[in-house]
């Protein structure tokens, strides 16, 4: 080996440059219906697939309340956010042209009080109510899966 500095070449994961994970937040809506436990999905705008509402942190506003705002904006629920994270999860969210991000999303409750006709992502998405079992089923995301399903609201009271 010589006496001069070896040059490190950028980290590259096979031809895309190595990116940072990022953190988004998350809302796992929910309520009792008939003493039953139901989770409201929302499809993603570009695959279709069953989602829980997620985006990324906001000036201003709490983890909680930042996943309570995309709850609104993606499905047009109107609740309480607990401030307690039950969860996390990760996914690679594609950017498009651009490669894709790793993606850690913090879960977040937030019990539905109302579900409005009129929000921000109206018509870009469908919303639809599961139980655990059946929203487990529907998402791709394996911790999220286990999340769903074991989800207990008398524990973040």
């Amino acid at each position: 080996m010589s006496s001069s500095k070896a040059f490190q070449a950028p980290l590259q994961i096979g031809r895309v440059p190595k990116r940072e994970t990022r953190t988004q937040f998350a809302a796992l809506c929910y309520r009792r219906k008939k003493d039953q436990l139901e989770i409201l999905l929302v499809t993603s705008r570009d695959t279709k697939r069953w989602i829980v509402p997620k985006g990324w942190p906001m000036d201003g506003l709490t983890p909680a309340d930042a996943a309570a705002q995309e709850a609104w904006e993606e499905a047009g629920v109107k609740g309480n956010a607990h401030d307690t994270c039950i969860g996390i999860y990760s996914y690679t969210k594609g950017m498009g042209n651009q490669p894709s991000l790793p993606i850690i999303a913090a879960v977040f409750p937030v019990e539905v009080k109302k579900l409005e006709a009129e929000y921000p992502e109206a018509g870009m998405r469908k919303r639809k109510w599961f139980s655990p079992k059946k929203a487990a089923a529907r998402v791709k995301e394996l911790e999220l899966k286990l999340i769903l399903r074991e989800f207990d609201p008398s524990r973040v009271r």
